[in-house]
């Protein structure tokens, strides 16, 4: 039906203005007695072969939501009942911000692809915290970042603070450094600086009886040499895992329009799928399978999936493939792992 049906509508209107018409018509949805159970009955797949268990967490299956889709965690509960065993909410800074001027995102239909430059719009860590507080079972992952106004000699600070806010509320932390929408925030990437935020954050995380998982959230644009560096960075914090990728700035072999393409931002969906999972594939090789890694990145099917999965990926995330795809893409790549899983 979203194919055939709503995505022809929705991909009529401006992207923002659809996404947050989504989010009211779901919030409005939720209020229909037993629709959500009848939606879970459709898109949830149970099976203890989807069980996942990685970083000290119990993943009912691999398959997740990335953040950027529900920044301010105003939709978690609606989502998981799509099939997704965790869903991971921000880009979180500790003050409110609006982000770039609009107009911000872009569909590139004929790339199956996404371009945003949204820039870490988001209601603040406060009001993050109010709504993660109704969550009952839910796996949550916070991505944290900072604000657009804070100096990137002063970053360390806003990731402590939304670390410490979130804490209580959150299973997991994605440590954003790799967005390409605020100024300067992929400098944050180099080993010296991406050292210390680490260090100052597993701090903090040790001062707690029960630290959480820290991930690190990198760019796909990094060299190789870069890459070996994170890795080394990783072992060094004795942080939990990396998520392999954020969007790219590249803007290769594309077809759309060029007014489309040249539109600045981070690439997402189809194009970049390759490249995420030759990242994947690198950083499992050269760790020796040592560093958990959450794939994301043109995740547009279930071949995309196992792909990633097969590169050494143990956990997906979905962004772009939801848009384009609509909720039973979920399902579909469940299905797929399982049967890849059942076949091992």
């Amino acid at each position: 039906m979203y194919k055939k049906l709503l995505k022809p509508i929705f991909f009529c209107f401006d992207a923002e203005k659809i996404h947050d018409l989504t989010i009211f018509i779901l919030k409005l949805f939720s209020k229909i007695p037993f629709l959500f159970s009848i939606i879970r009955l459709v898109y949830n797949l149970k099976h203890p072969k989807l069980e996942t268990t990685v970083f000290g967490i119990k993943f009912p299956n691999p398959v997740g939501l990335a953040a950027g889709f529900d920044k301010n965690a105003k939709l978690f509960n609606e989502f998981s009942h799509f099939g997704f065993g965790f869903i991971e909410i921000g880009t979180v800074t500790p003050s409110e911000q609006n982000g770039n001027p609009k107009k911000r995102l872009f569909r590139l239909v004929e790339d199956d692809a996404i371009i945003n430059r949204m820039g870490f719009n988001n209601l603040g860590v406060e009001k993050v915290v109010e709504r993660l507080k109704t969550n009952k079972n839910i796996i949550i992952g916070g991505n944290i970042g900072k604000n657009k106004s804070t100096d990137i000699n002063n970053s360390i600070g806003d990731y402590l603070i939304c670390f410490e806010k979130l804490f209580p509320y959150v299973n997991y932390f994605a440590v954003n450094v790799s967005s390409p929408n605020t100024e300067n925030l992929r400098d944050l990437q180099k080993k010296n600086s991406l050292t210390n935020l680490l260090k100052a954050i597993q701090k903090k995380n040790k001062s707690y009886s029960l630290p959480k998982p820290v991930l690190l959230k990198i760019a796909p644009d990094l060299t190789e040499d870069q890459l070996i560096d994170i890795i080394k960075v990783v072992k060094e914090t004795s942080i939990d895992g990396i998520i392999a990728t954020n969007t790219t700035l590249s803007r290769d072999n594309l077809v759309s329009s060029q007014d489309l393409i040249n539109q600045k931002g981070g690439l997402s969906g189809k194009p970049i799928s390759d490249k995420s999972t030759d990242i994947i594939k690198f950083l499992h090789k050269y760790s020796n399978g040592s560093i958990p890694i959450i794939g994301v990145g043109g995740v547009m099917n279930s071949n995309d999936a196992i792909d990633k999965i097969k590169a050494g990926a143990t956990l997906i995330q979905l962004y772009s493939g939801f848009v384009y795809s609509g909720p039973s893409i979920v399902k579909q790549i469940n299905e797929a792992i399982l049967d890849y899983r059942l076949n091992q």
